[in-house]
């Protein structure tokens, strides 16, 4: 799969982000699967891949701290398209041990407790998820963060072994909500509130006009560490 990163890039450069889906699903069948956070990207991305194949494949991570406005558009979501999310969890003994050993909010005393609660309950179910797959689809954008700039429209993630497509890598925010807007896709209130990005709840707030879109995630660390570990770039 490796080898044709290259290849795939080439070929996809000027194309329809319609014809970049289908030809990933036709390919992959069973082995592709939308990660979705259930933001304005994912939603955009689940409403044009249910376009394509009415049963494609999503998955999402309930960490067990995200915000209720998120479970609704969950909800609102596979009542609009008759689907059922696939829902992934952190196993319950890992989550009880981070308790015990961090206490209810530790991950804000360091880094390291930090990406420790990000790995018990994002990476460490998300791996689960990947590692039955070829193909992971992401709703990441190049302008969303400094650490996303240098991202392709496909890639090969080396930690998980597959092959990672970024269908609106090169989206503006704009582009985004026209999108979701014309075609009447439910997205999160939280994002008409000032939450570009929304996460679990103690670790995602509102930002104020004119701030960095990613500063409401973790904002109580530098921007260079801002990811969870799901999109470290490791190819």
């Amino acid at each position: 799969m490796k080898e044709n990163i290259d290849l795939l890039n080439k070929k996809f450069e000027n194309a329809p982000i319609e014809e970049v889906l289908k030809y990933f699903l036709s390919t992959y069948g069973e082995k592709i699967a939308l990660a979705s956070s259930l933001g304005a990207e994912d939603q955009v991305l689940t409403d044009l891949l249910l376009k394509q194949d009415a049963k494609a494949k999503i998955f999402t991570l309930d960490t067990g701290r995200l915000y209720e406005q998120t479970y609704k558009v969950m909800d609102l979501t596979n009542r609009k398209y008759n689907i059922k999310i696939d829902v992934l969890f952190p196993h319950a003994k890992d989550v009880e041990t981070l308790y015990q050993t961090q206490g209810i909010n530790g991950f804000k005393e360091s880094i390291e407790n930090r990406k420790e609660c990000c790995h018990i309950r994002k990476i460490a179910p998300l791996k689960r998820a990947l590692s039955t797959l070829d193909v992971w689809i992401t709703g990441l954008r190049r302008s969303q963060s400094q650490t996303r700039e240098s991202m392709k429209l496909v890639e090969f993630d080396e930690g998980n072994n597959l092959i990672k497509i970024n269908p609106l890598i090169e989206w503006s925010e704009e582009e985004v909500w026209d999108y979701l807007k014309k075609h009447k896709v439910p997205y999160n209130e939280l994002h008409e509130q000032g939450f570009p990005s929304i996460g679990c709840a103690p670790c995602t707030r509102a930002i104020a006009a004119g701030e960095d879109i990613r500063s409401g995630r973790w904002w109580w660390e530098s921007p260079e560490h801002k990811e969870c570990g799901l999109h470290l770039k490791n190819n």
